[in-house]
């Protein structure tokens, strides 16, 4: 999805997109680089002040609609000043109005310089020297907003105090600030939070890296559905489609993080500092990431100089050292004492509702059957058994928890098998079994893989036999997570021999105290026992634990599924930063432990974003596509890097249990394959979002 989520922002969005495409054609930049005529024409549509203040000639919005701006401005590699000169104004824009921030709203162009100049404090001011770093657009800057050390001041370059560099980006400006014994007045120093600054930068330039993954995308996925070999389109083949969903992949990381930032504009400046480094850390390398992915599955073509891939690499490439060195280590130490502000509910939303739960969960330690009973233990499900909450409302319960420190009740295995019955089973089976689980009376266990049948669940084996009343079930199933625990199983098995393989299967409910049920544990690598083999022989289930119509068990099988992988891709169950926060107890300063931090933290970060915009999208009314995959990819990604992270900070240690941080990584496998495996997750996305071939 782009940045762009209300129906207002997608308006925006399209029409930056088609103002881009008719003033900025690629073409036209490839023989005009820079485009010097095309400023005009920017400023004149207001695209430059948009996130300025009407008080000094600015549109009033905020950064939020500058992101949406910027993203499109990326897709369609708008040349010339745009990005440096709203990322001058934004920072001036977190100040006290000047008259600089007027200039900017009356056309002017600009650069920020952040890295090289040192300042020195006298009896008549600020003295500052140095050569910056090389700075985006500073050649064509009338203003350049400066930061030496911890002073900031505006100045206007003279053309003695600029050395112009060959710049990557061949659509933009390069130059480097050389200042000796320059002194800057009182007038043009800038008071500002240095967080408000670095926000004010980080989002545009985080946006502008979400649309050049976007293109990458989309480039990508052209040539791969077109371009023929041995007969058949590439993108048929697995290898190429996996190379896709990637690239998809760091453009949903990159959105996601600019568009966080850009929402953190209202939130305190701790929760500005946090965003801002985050959309440093992922938004920026993803961008390149893409757009280097895009130019290997376009192969020699896409390395030469006539096609267009090489000019948003090379955007990317000069975005992605924009803002300074790696954020992971400040990322890390903001987010040792800042949680992200996911709230997405006013406090004035659902007041009603919020009374509602206010009387259950203010009780002493309200119970499961307490929590059920008033619809809180799943509330998105139907009345009786929820509240029929939709994304909002669900948000808000959420919220009532979290501010009480109660986590929201799980049913597990549950979780998948409910919306099942919800949606597939009698009336009677919802009354046996929705409520009372909801309760924490009925544990459940998923009797779906066999020996022979992991991923190809069609071919299972185990067959059900009709029988007076019911049904004799016998067989095998394997790897049943925590059936040793559980009341009742879900069982595929094949009521039709006959049947080609997905339509002789039926779904049914077992009673795991039934006569021919054995469970037996299986010892992992671990040493924890948590699936288990079971063992059906002969077992009897009558008819009315039969769901749905006999032979239809696979349709209700992919909806189970469904909501496996909806579940498995929420929460970081393995590499999650509170380990790294646990061992940076014991070395508060370790540096290789914060920057560890940083990146463990940013993959949350992602993650939560991902899942928020999800929510949001779902209140527009939006297709989500295959967001489900996305997060499940992401998720499981994500813990194996942050798995890798904690044994390397463990060092030596890592040769011991007794902690848990290394059985914790043992543990890994059972996330990476369990739900649907990465690879079977990206074959998902690149059938059911990318539309590549089979």
């Amino acid at each position: 999805m782009p940045i762009a989520l209300s129906e207002e922002h997608r308006d925006l969005a399209a029409s930056a997109a088609g103002w881009a495409a008719r003033y900025a054609p690629i073409a036209e930049t490839r023989a005009q680089p820079g485009r010097p005529d095309l400023w005009k024409a920017l400023t004149g549509q207001g695209w430059h002040s948009l996130h300025l203040p009407e008080s000094v000639g600015g549109q009033g919005a905020g950064l939020l609609e500058l992101a949406v701006v910027a993203e499109q401005f990326g897709r369609h590699l708008v040349p010339g000043p745009f990005l440096p000169t709203v990322m001058a104004s934004a920072v001036l824009a977190a100040a006290a109005p000047t008259e600089a921030l007027s200039a900017f709203a009356a056309g002017a162009t600009g650069a920020v310089v952040l890295d090289g100049l040192s300042a020195t404090r006298t009896a008549d001011g600020w003295h500052v020297n140095g050569t910056s770093c090389p700075t985006l657009g500073l050649a064509d800057a009338e203003i350049a907003v400066v930061r030496a050390q911890e002073i900031w001041f505006v100045l206007r370059p003279e053309p003695g105090q600029l050395i112009p560099v060959e710049a990557v980006d061949l659509t933009r400006s390069a130059a480097r600030l050389t200042l000796e014994n320059f002194l800057v007045s009182q007038d043009n120093l800038v008071e500002l939070h240095p967080e408000r600054a670095e926000l004010a930068l980080a989002v545009p330039t985080a946006a502008e890296a979400a649309g050049l993954c976007g293109w990458a995308l989309d480039c990508a996925v052209d040539h791969v559905r077109t371009r023929v070999q041995f007969g058949r389109p590439i993108g048929s083949f697995q290898a190429v489609q996996h190379q896709a969903a990637g690239i998809l992949l760091h453009r949903e990381i990159a959105t996601a993080a600019a568009w966080d930032a850009a929402r953190a504009e209202q939130h305190s400046v701790a929760q500005q500092a946090l965003s801002a480094a985050q959309a440093r850390h992922a938004a920026l390398p993803a961008a390149v990431d893409a757009s280097l992915g895009c130019v290997r599955l376009l192969g020699a073509i896409g390395f030469t100089w006539e096609h267009d891939a090489h000019l948003y690499w090379r955007r990317a490439v000069a975005l992605s050292g924009s803002l300074g060195r790696s954020a992971a280590r400040t990322l890390g130490e903001r987010a040792r004492t800042t949680t992200r502000d996911l709230t997405i509910a006013s406090p004035r939303d659902c007041l009603e509702l919020r009374r509602q739960i206010a009387a259950v969960l203010d009780q002493t330690e309200p119970s499961t059957r307490a929590l059920a009973d008033a619809g809180l233990a799943a509330p998105h499900y139907p009345k009786p058994y929820g509240l029929a909450a939709g994304p909002l409302e669900q948000a808000v319960i959420a919220e009532e928890f979290e501010r009480r420190g109660i986590p929201q009740p799980t049913t597990v295995i549950g979780e998948w098998v409910l919306p099942t019955l919800l949606v597939h089973g009698s009336p009677e089976q919802r009354e046996r079994f929705v409520l009372p689980t909801l309760r924490g009376e009925i544990r459940w266990c998923q009797l779906f893989s066999e020996p022979g049948a992991g991923s190809d669940l069609a071919s299972l084996t185990t067959r059900a036999a009709k029988a007076d009343g019911g049904w004799r079930i016998s067989g095998q199933k394997v790897w049943t997570s925590l059936a040793h625990e559980a009341h009742w199983g879900v069982c595929l098995a094949r009521t039709d021999p006959e049947a080609p393989q997905h339509r002789g299967i039926s779904y049914f409910l077992v009673d795991l105290a039934t006569e021919g049920v054995t469970v037996r544990p299986i010892k992992q690598a671990t040493g924890r026992s948590e699936f288990n083999e079971v063992f059906l022989d002969d077992v009897f289930v009558p008819d009315r634990d039969l769901v749905g119509e006999p032979n239809s068990g696979w349709k209700l099988a992919t909806t189970t599924l469904a909501n496996e992988r909806h579940n498995m891709g929420a929460t970081l169950a393995h590499g999650s930063s509170d380990r790294i926060r646990q061992l940076l107890r014991d070395h508060p300063d370790d540096p290789d432990a914060l920057a560890a931090l940083g990146r463990c933290a940013s993959r949350e970060l992602t993650l939560a974003a991902l899942g928020l915009r999800s929510v949001l999208a779902r209140l527009a009314g939006l297709d989500l596509g295959a967001e489900v995959s996305v997060q499940k990819v992401f998720s499981a990604l994500a813990q194996q890097e942050g798995s890798r992270e904690v044994i390397a900070l463990l060092g030596p240690g890592s040769a011991s249990a007794e902690d848990g941080h290394v059985v914790d990584h043992l543990g890994l496998p059972a996330v990476l394959f369990g739900g649907g495996t990465v690879e079977i997750q990206l074959n998902v996305i690149a059938h059911r979002v990318l539309g590549l071939p089979r």
